[in-house]
């Protein structure tokens, strides 16, 4: 997660007001890189229950730019955090963040992932199995 959040602060700081003095810019990059930083590691720990992510490090952020900065600034956060949540999406759906235990690749009927743990060797649980030989047919 340290790449995706040096990533963002990479994009963003020479976009930090460069009205104020070399002082204060500097207090504003520190901060702002702690904020990536921070969010990162929340994402990374409870990436369930972080509802809109890039929103959130946006509006910590959003103070250090000028107005004239902003847009440039959201679309970097937005980029730099979408690919941070699609690298965590593709690791849970590995089972390399639950500890080495893989999911099912099925979806339940309400379009959530199936929770259930896959036969061995297998990418579906035992409720859909019957998905795997369909795949392996086509």
């Amino acid at each position: 997660m340290y790449q995706y959040s040096r990533a963002i602060y990479r994009s963003i700081r020479d976009l930090i007001d460069p009205y104020s003095d070399s002082g204060a810019r500097l207090e504003s990059r520190r901060a702002v890189l702690e904020q990536c930083e921070q969010t990162m590691e929340r994402l990374a720990a409870d990436p369930h229950y972080f509802s809109k992510p890039d929103r959130a490090l946006f509006q910590d952020i959003r103070r250090y730019f000028p107005i004239t900065a902003q847009a440039q600034v959201a679309w970097a956060v937005r980029e730099g955090v979408g690919a941070a949540v699609g690298f965590i999406e593709d690791q849970l759906e590995a089972g390399a963040l639950d500890g080495g235990v893989a999911r099912c690749r099925a979806t339940t009927r309400k379009g959530k992932p199936c929770q259930r743990t896959p036969l061995p060797e297998r990418d579906y649980c035992p409720s859909h199995q019957h998905l795997e030989s369909s795949t392996l047919a086509a």
